[in-house]
């Protein structure tokens, strides 16, 4: 049983299938990587797990409770949080000031509509915005305007906004896309010490193949709204059903 399950998940837009029957489990304290060609259903079965989109079938449980009918704030309380493809933080404020607006809020650690339990100290909140920036290596940037930072630390300070949060579950929705290769390889290496350093279980989405496989301990490959395979990162290399479904006809 693991911390995300996902059971007989459907959706349709219209005419258009975009996941038919999608079961999927997440271990916890592990990365599950989610791949496939353009139009598998990757992005529409993550909107399904954050509450932007309702299944019309199946059902997404986080820790043993339903995410559907949830609002996206509620299923942050429970412990989820989601990093969009394009970073999302405020360009016009400082990075120290993008990090301190998660860090007012305080969970109780039970999800209800009345979760945020406390405001804290400011000095509370200084000091836990200025630790994390010393762990995602940004203390040096406190000062610097969001919107002037490049792509990979634009992407480092929103990871770090998130995991003020403490979720148990971090949701990365392609993480390195429109970055330089070095930017990309620090990314890799960050996500490497989250995954060591902390209580999280981490679901990725991701096109870069070199991303996927120096993280995940599992893959699941869709392909036309329907999982094709799951297994081991070393087992999806060379996999005549992947390969088909990237290159479009028999490996």
């Amino acid at each position: 049983m693991g911390i995300l399950e996902v059971k007989n998940v459907g959706k349709r837009f219209g005419g258009l299938q975009a996941l038919g029957d999608v079961n999927l489990s997440v271990k916890e304290n592990t990365v599950h990587a989610i791949i496939g060609p353009n139009g598998a259903g990757k992005s529409t079965l993550l909107n399904c797990l954050v509450g932007k989109l309702i299944p019309d079938t199946g059902s997404v449980m986080f820790d043993g409770q339903s995410v559907l009918g949830r609002k996206p704030y509620e299923i942050n309380q429970m412990g989820i949080s989601r990093v969009f493809q394009t970073p999302e933080i405020f360009g016009d404020l400082t990075v120290m000031e993008n990090m301190l607006i998660p860090c007012f809020a305080k969970r109780d650690g039970a999800f209800s509509l009345n979760a945020i339990t406390s405001v804290p100290s400011e000095t509370d909140v200084i000091e836990k915005a200025e630790a994390m920036l010393v762990e995602m290596n940004m203390a040096d940037k406190r000062h610097m305007h969001s919107a002037s930072l490049s792509r990979g630390d634009k992407r480092r300070l929103e990871i770090g906004m998130c995991l003020s949060q403490e979720p148990r579950l971090l949701l990365l929705d392609e993480p390195t896309a429109g970055m330089a290769r070095a930017d990309t390889n620090n990314t890799i290496d960050l996500l490497k010490e989250i995954k060591d350093q902390r209580d999280i279980t981490i679901a990725i989405i991701e096109h870069d193949m070199h991303v996927v496989f120096s993280l995940a301990d599992r893959i699941t490959v869709l392909a036309q709204g329907t999982p094709l395979v799951e297994d081991d990162p070393q087992n999806i290399r060379g996999n005549p059903k992947v390969r088909e479904a990237y290159l479009g006809e028999s490996a």
